[in-house]
């Protein structure tokens, strides 16, 4: 029933897709290309002398390996094949036939929105919407079912969540993240200072 109800919900979105507009365009720059940007921001906020944001890309990294891993585990014990294998789509990009759920995309996008909501509260809704946005056209062009959105979605909020308690309430996890980001620091000082430039302080 569950799974019905997913598939006419795909067969509604993806039976709009079509290659000669606009939102074909925009719909292919989120399925490929948008989740790029999310990189970006966080090299972004790494590449600032500022504590709080190392702290928080790492953060991501952590969360981000854990939403990942139990992706994968889903794939392996929750296998459902994609859209595009099971029925007549309209595919609009190419992809191999791995498992549709949960979604990577979903679950990379919202875990690193997740984590920066709880850092930094307007980027963080700002990358929200883009992570829905890169969802929305995975269904789109027709390489997953919005269950494989909603799993990806769940699991990488939870993961960011999960891995915010512990690093908030356990010392040694807190403990551990700050060294980390500590011996960055001094490895970037001493490359700095060999090429000839002044490191600034490392803010809070």
């Amino acid at each position: 029933m569950l799974t019905e109800i997913d598939y006419r919900i795909f067969q509604f979105i993806n039976l709009t897709a079509g290659k000669d507009s606009f939102i074909y365009l925009l719909m292919r720059f989120f399925a490929e290309q948008a989740v790029y940007l999310f990189v970006l921001g966080l090299l972004a906020y790494g590449l600032t002398r500022s504590e709080r944001n190392r702290l928080m890309v790492l953060e991501t990294f952590v969360a981000s390996c854990a939403a990942f891993g139990v992706s994968k585990l889903c794939g392996i014990f929750l296998f459902r094949e994609r859209p595009f294998v099971e029925h007549d789509v309209i595919q609009l990009i190419a992809h191999q036939a791995t498992a549709s759920f949960p979604s990577n995309h979903a679950t990379g996008t919202f875990v690193i929105a997740a984590v920066l909501l709880l850092y930094r509260k307007p980027m963080g809704l700002v990358l929200f919407l883009l992570a829905s946005c890169v969802s929305f056209s995975r269904v789109w062009v027709g390489v997953h079912y919005p269950l494989d959105i909603v799993g990806g979605m769940i699991n990488g909020i939870l993961c960011a969540i999960v891995i915010r308690i512990i690093v908030s309430r356990w010392a040694w996890a807190q403990n551990k993240l700050v060294s980390l980001v500590r011996l960055y620091e001094r490895l970037e000082t001493r490359i700095l200072t060999r090429i000839g430039k002044n490191p600034r302080q490392l803010t809070k």
